[in-house]
């Protein structure tokens, strides 16, 4: 894996753990957090085909 598409592997795995903290804790619903989410895997995908 190179370097750029280890940090976006990280950066996915960062991202969707924060979104599912803050939607377990109540901050977002859950279409914010398929939002995020499907933001973060367009990022990750974005990444890989580089």
């Amino acid at each position: 894996m190179t370097d750029e598409l280890d940090d976006a592997v990280t950066a996915f795995l960062d991202e969707a753990d924060a979104v599912y903290a803050e939607y377990d804790q109540g901050y977002m619903d859950a279409d914010a957090a398929l939002s995020r989410l499907e933001s973060a895997i367009d990022d990750l995908h974005e990444a890989h085909e580089e």
